[in-house]
């Protein structure tokens, strides 16, 4: 199958052998190691980054699965005291990262589609003291903050 006839990484049919999808869709943006020997590699889709698969191969580079992870379902599992590296494996790089000089914090967010609109992102706030979440939801949008969206 070709990466020509293929618009999304979830659209990957089961088997797919994992240097396929690595040279598929504009590159990896991110590539984990499964408990299993398996290896995750993440895909950043759409306008404004708003899609983020996670493809997942078995320890022979044969894929197994693929979901879209930037869901409320997905946020709902980023919980205080995960580190870094968890929150990538389940969600991915953000679209833009922030700090909180006064809080001692590092915010990171995440735009998405969904039913909340254009404008809502979803955070996770990092202590810089030990690298983990301190508290993860949705916020408005900055670039929303004069009304109008986005694509203007």
């Amino acid at each position: 199958l070709g990466a020509c006839t293929t618009f999304a990484p979830g659209a990957l049919p089961p088997g797919t052998p994992i240097d396929q999808a690595r040279q598929s869709f504009g590159g990896v943006a991110g590539e984990y190691r499964l408990p299993d020997g398996g290896t995750r590699l993440e895909f950043r889709q759409g306008t404004y980054g708003k899609q983020t698969f996670m493809l997942d191969f078995d320890a022979s580079g044969r894929l197994v699965a693929s979901t879209q992870v930037l869901t409320p379902q997905t946020f709902a599992t980023i919980t205080p005291g995960l580190s870094h590296e968890q929150v990538l494996m389940r969600i991915g790089h953000p679209a833009y990262v922030f700090p909180v000089g006064w809080q001692k914090l590092q915010v990171w967010s995440y735009r998405f589609a969904g039913l909340e609109g254009d404008c809502v992102v979803f955070q996770v706030s990092f202590s810089n003291a030990t690298g983990t979440v301190t508290d993860a939801g949705p916020n408005t949008d900055p670039a929303c903050s004069h009304g109008g969206d986005k694509s203007s």
